[in-house]
């Protein structure tokens, strides 16, 4: 692994804590991330590194969202306190709920927000963002990474254009990191030994 993803990686921990998946109904993603770090609260959401031409012809590259309607946020407070916040803000938005029981917020496991979060590094190229929906589509067996820079990761193995990738998929979005296959091995085999 080079420094730029040791760099990104020593940033993201895994505290044990779940998170919530938000959908905005507002374009101004950076406004809502100031909103909640002024509540105290820690958020993410997934960006990518975009190079474009500036008005007098130069390159630059740039650090943006990947969507635009979708935050994530560390659950630090009661569901009702959280509710308290999302009420109080000048932004419409809502937490993701259960399918089951719509009246109870849907969370993300501390260990797969924590994967999820190593998988946006912005300096992988090799990755790709795609909707839940997609995600949901796309066959695959689920896997654990046992060599390489994802070594450690679990996931599904899918192919895409021919070639492999471990898909992570979370409330809202999913992620797909090329790898190669003999590096997996199936999490049915893991639990056996």
């Amino acid at each position: 692994m080079d420094n730029s993803q040791n760099k990104y990686s020593d940033n993201i921990v895994d505290d044990g804590k779940p998170w919530y998946a938000i959908r905005l109904y507002s374009l101004k993603l950076d406004e809502i991330e100031t909103f909640f770090h002024e509540k105290g609260m820690e958020t993410f959401s997934p960006k990518q590194i975009v190079t474009e031409e500036d008005k007098n012809g130069r390159i630059r590259k740039s650090l943006k969202p990947v969507v635009r309607n979708l935050i994530f946020v560390k659950k630090d407070m009661e569901d009702k306190a959280i509710k308290k916040v999302i009420y109080e803000s000048n932004f419409k938005m809502s937490v993701f709920t259960k399918a089951e029981d719509k009246s109870q917020y849907s969370l993300i496991p501390s260990e797969e927000m924590y994967e999820f979060r190593l998988m946006c590094n912005p300096e992988i190229s090799l990755r790709k963002f795609i909707s839940s929906e997609e995600a949901q589509l796309k066959e695959g067996e689920e896997v654990y990474v046992k060599f390489g820079l994802l070594k450690g990761l679990k996931g599904k193995l899918v192919r895409s254009s021919k070639k492999y990738y471990l898909l992570k998929e979370i409330p809202g979005i999913g992620v797909m990191m090329k790898v190669t296959k003999w590096c997996c091995v199936p999490l049915s085999e893991m639990k056996k030994s």
